[in-house]
């Protein structure tokens, strides 16, 4: 009778054994499968905020410069659409303050002063910067302006290193220094093929400023990842229309002050009513472009969010090819040797970086494989099966 009763005992073990294995094995598939979706959840994130940084960064480009082709001439009101469309972002910011408010009631929110403080600065740097690229798309043909502006993601990576923390791998410096060359060609091309002439004095001008312009969002969008690393450290997207709302109120205050100073604001109806395309087309060329940088920032912002600001800054070198090819049609601006190679050169470096993030990706993804193999092989496990 003792044996039968010691083998009953050892066959419920044996079965409290499987079926705790068996539990596990489908508590981990579940696990797997979640990770996955959540994966693919992400991705397509990522792949809508990058198209609106695409859509937004081109739409709003190529408006600017039809906007001083066919008449216009106020570099403040240039300014001014590259901030002001953000009350078209007030009706969805409600909303999600409402439902982030409730989940992060426990959370303890930085002091007003503090975040006053960094939206202040930010949206004045904002302006100044805003102003400079007004500046270079009026005296640069705006396949010319595009691709200087890859050099943003050179002193975004510079600006990372110190206050990020951006670690720099050999793809990485790769790309940075392809993108750095695809710039500096451009110094070295002749304006004169350009479907704008400009002296060369204002070529200069408005390569300079595009470049001093490129350094400045590098430095805003460097900012703008520590600021949610070190001062605001919650996940939700209220922060993403933070950061997107407040500075851009500031800068377009600052910019209507420089407005009303500067005495432009007194031409705008003449430059209005002599613009080629007629009133009506003045009024949506503004109104699209500032609705389109709003576009360009959720997208920028909610990709600093997710990864970084020089991931952010990579995606937006993306638009280097499709500013160029589209003004070849819009305003006949011509590709040349130096700007089909300044082209080539940063479409490579761009496929440099993203092919370090593939690698980045496939290194965590092993970094959790092996973890579920220890803990799927950890001694309590063992034991408890024993």
């Amino acid at each position: 009778m003792v044996g039968e009763h010691q083998e009953v005992q050892l066959q419920i073990i044996s079965q409290e054994a499987k079926e705790e294995n068996l539990l596990d094995c489908t508590n981990g598939n579940d696990q797997q499968s979640y990770s996955q979706h959540r994966g693919y959840v992400w991705w397509l994130q990522l792949a809508t905020y990058a198209f609106l940084l695409l859509a937004g960064q081109s739409v709003a480009t190529l408006l600017g410069r039809l906007y001083f082709d066919k008449g216009g001439n106020s570099k403040w009101m240039a300014t001014f659409v590259q901030s002001a469309g953000f009350p078209v972002l007030l009706p969805c910011y409600y909303f999600v303050a409402k439902s982030s408010d409730a989940k992060d009631s426990h959370r303890i929110p930085p002091s007003t002063l503090v975040l006053l403080s960094i939206y202040l600065a930010i949206g004045i740097f904002q302006a100044a910067v805003n102003m400079l690229y007004s500046l270079g798309l009026l005296y640069l043909p705006v396949s010319t302006y595009s691709l200087i502006c890859a050099s943003q993601l050179a002193f975004n990576a510079f600006f990372s290193f110190f206050l990020n923390a951006q670690k720099f791998t050999p793809y990485i410096i790769n790309s940075l220094v392809l993108l750095t060359i695809s710039s500096i060609l451009l110094v070295f091309q002749s304006e004169s093929t350009d479907s704008t002439e400009v002296s060369k004095r204002n070529y200069t001008i408005g390569f300079l400023c595009t470049v001093a312009a490129s350094a400045g969002y590098g430095l805003i969008l460097s900012l703008a990842q520590l600021t949610f690393q070190k001062v605001l450290k919650h996940e939700n997207l209220k922060a993403v229309l933070d950061m997107i709302v407040y500075p851009s109120l500031v800068a377009t205050c600052a910019t209507l002050v420089g407005l009303f100073a500067s005495g432009e604001w007194k031409g705008l109806e003449g430059e209005m009513q002599g613009f080629e395309l007629g009133k009506l087309s003045y009024l949506m060329t503004l109104i699209w472009t500032a609705i389109g940088w709003q576009i360009f920032s959720i997208g920028c912002v909610a990709i600093i969010f997710e990864v970084s600001s020089l991931f952010s800054n990579v995606i937006s070198t993306l638009g280097l090819p499709i500013v160029p090819v589209l003004a070849v049609f819009m305003f006949h601006d011509k590709i040349n040797g130096v700007k089909a190679m300044s082209m080539v050169l940063a479409i490579w470096g761009f496929v440099s970086y993203i092919y370090q993030h593939y690698l980045d990706v496939l290194g965590s993804k092993k970094d959790d494989r092996n973890v579920n193999e220890v803990l799927h092989d950890s001694p309590s496990r063992t034991s408890r099966n024993e």
